[in-house]
C-alpha cells in the first residue's frame, strides 16, 4: 500500500497536534500556514522594553492546568515539556484574599481551599460545598439551554464576583450570564474535580510558539514531514484521486485537515460544503485584550494575581514575567470579553494596576488585541462537526468537544481528527 499523504492547513495548535497524530499512524505530512510563523493565535510577538532591550512575549497570556492530559502528552512527546511553572489552584487578589488550594487529592483539595479561604465568610463556603455537592450529585450536568449564572444561581454575590466570574472568563471567554453552564461544569468536573493535580495551574515558561508548535514541527521534520510558512491555501479541488490545493503543483492528496480559523475554513469550503460553512459562519467571537507594562523592579507577591474588574478597570488577571521566562519588571494584564477601543482599555488597566496593585509608574510596552480570541461560549451553541466531507475533516477549539476554545480542545481535536482519519 502506498504511504498516504496528508495536507494540514494551519500550524496553530490544533494544526500541529493533528500533523503529529497523522505522522505517528505512518502518513507523509505537509502543514501548510498562512503566516510566517507557527502557533496560530499563541504564537510568539517581538516587542521592546523602554530601555531599549528586545524581548519575545506572546499574542495572548495562557494558561494551562493540570488536567490538560492530551496538551502534556504532545508536549513530553516533542520535547517541550519542561517549560511549565507548576502551582496549585489560586485564584488571590493583591490584598491576600481569595482561594487557594492545597497539594492533596480530590476531594480534601478543593474542601481545605474553601474552607480556609480568606475573605470568605461562612456563608459564602457552605454555599460553594453545597452547590459542589449539587453538582457531582448531578454528574457535572444541566440542561442543554443553562447559563453559568443559572447553575451558579444558589451561590452569593462575593463567590459570583471572586470565583464564579473568574473562572467563567477565563475559561469560556463570555459573560456568566451568557456563557454555556453545561460546558463550564464540564471544565470544573475534569479541574477541580479530577485527579490529583488536574487543578494545578500550569504557567508557560517561554513564548507559547516555543512551547509546543515550534517543537513539533522540528519533531515533524525529523518523522520526514514538513511544515509550510507563509503559504495562504486560496482553494480546495476535489478529484477522484484526492484533494488538490490551489494548483495541481503540489500533487494530489489522499486527505485534507482544516486546522485554520473557522472563518478561514468557512471560506475554503463555501462551494463544496455549503451547510458546514453555514455552522461555522453563525459562531460568534469573543476579543481578549493583553497588555504589557513594565517598570523597573514591579513584582508580585506570586506568578499570577486575580484582579477585581470593574467597567472601569477591566482586567481579570496579570502575570509577573520576572518570574515566569526572566523579563523582571514585565507584567501581562489579561482583559477577556475585551470591549472599547485599544487607548481606552491600556488608560484603563494603568489606572487599575495604580489602584489595585499599588503601581503608578507602568509604562506600556505592547499591547495585543485578538478580535476573534475565541468563540463565544453560549447555551445550545451548535459547533460545526469534525466531519466535512470524505477525506475531508475540520479541527480547532471550535469543532464540536465539550470544551470551550481552550489549547487543550484544540489538541484533542487535532489528535481525534487523525485518529478518525
Amino acid at each position: 500500500m502506498s504511504v498516504q499523504k496528508v495536507a494540514v492547513i494551519g500550524a496553530g495548535w490544533a494544526g500541529m497536534a493533528a500533523a503529529v497524530a497523522h505522522a505517528q499512524a505512518g502518513r507523509q505530512v505537509t502543514v501548510f500556514e498562512a503566516a510566517r510563523t507557527v502557533g496560530g493565535r499563541a504564537r510568539a510577538v517581538q516587542a521592546t522594553l523602554p530601555d531599549g532591550t528586545p524581548v519575545t512575549l506572546d499574542n495572548g497570556q495562557h494558561i494551562l492546568i493540570g488536567a490538560y492530559a492530551e496538551s502534556l502528552r504532545l508536549m513530553r512527546l516533542v520535547d517541550a515539556d519542561a517549560a511549565l511553572l507548576r502551582l496549585p489552584l489560586a485564584l488571590c487578589f493583591p490584598d491576600g484574599q481569595g482561594l487557594q488550594l492545597p497539594d492533596l487529592p480530590p476531594p480534601w483539595d478543593a474542601l481545605l481551599g474553601i474552607a480556609r479561604a480568606r475573605g470568605w465568610g461562612w456563608r459564602d463556603k457552605l454555599a460553594l460545598l453545597r452547590a459542589a455537592a449539587a453538582w457531582r450529585v448531578a454528574g457535572f450536568r444541566c440542561t442543554p439551554h443553562a447559563s453559568v449564572a443559572d447553575v451558579c444561581a444558589a451561590l452569593t454575590p462575593r463567590l459570583l464576583a471572586e470565583f464564579i466570574d473568574p473562572l467563567c472568563v477565563s475559561a469560556l471567554n463570555t459573560p456568566a450570564h451568557e456563557a454555556s453552564g453545561q460546558v463550564f461544569l464540564r471544565v470544573l468536573r475534569d479541574s477541580l474535580f479530577s485527579g490529583r493535580g488536574g487543578s494545578n495551574l500550569l504557567l508557560p515558561r517561554t513564548d507559547l510558539g516555543a512551547l509546543f508548535p515550534q517543537a513539533a514541527a522540528q519533531w515533524l521534520a525529523r518523522q520526514g514531514g514538513k511544515v509550510v510558512p507563509g503559504q495562504r491555501v486560496q482553494q480546495l479541488v476535489q478529484r477522484a484521486e484526492g484533494w488538490q490545493l490551489d494548483d495541481s503543483s503540489g500533487g494530489t492528496f489522499h486527505h485534507v485537515t482544516l486546522a485554520c480559523p473557522p472563518w478561514e475554513a468557512s471560506r475554503l469550503v463555501a462551494d463544496i460544503a455549503p451547510q458546514w460553512s453555514a455552522v461555522a459562519d453563525d459562531l460568534r467571537f469573543g476579543a481578549i485584550t493583553t497588555v504589557y507594562a513594565h517598570a523597573s523592579g514591579a513584582y508580585l507577591p506570586r506568578p499570577m494575581l486575580a484582579l477585581r474588574s470593574t467597567a472601569q478597570h477591566p482586567a481579570q488577571f496579570v502575570f509577573d514575567r520576572g518570574q515566569l521566562d526572566g523579563i523582571h519588571g514585565l507584567l501581562a494584564f489579561v482583559v477577556s470579553t475585551s470591549q472599547g477601543d485599544r487607548a481606552e482599555v491600556e488608560q484603563q488597566v494603568l489606572a487599575q494596576a495604580a489602584t489595585q496593585l499599588a503601581l503608578p509608574a507602568l509604562t506600556l510596552v505592547q499591547t495585543v488585541v485578538e478580535k476573534r480570541a475565541t468563540f463565544a461560549c453560549t447555551p445550545g451553541l451548535h459547533r460545526p462537526p469534525m466531519r466535512v466531507l470524505p477525506g475531508l475533516s475540520a479541527c480547532g477549539d471550535y469543532v464540536e468537544g465539550p470544551y470551550p476554545a481552550t489549547l487543550e480542545g484544540a489538541v484533542l481535536s487535532g489528535t481525534a481528527t487523525a485518529a478518525n482519519y
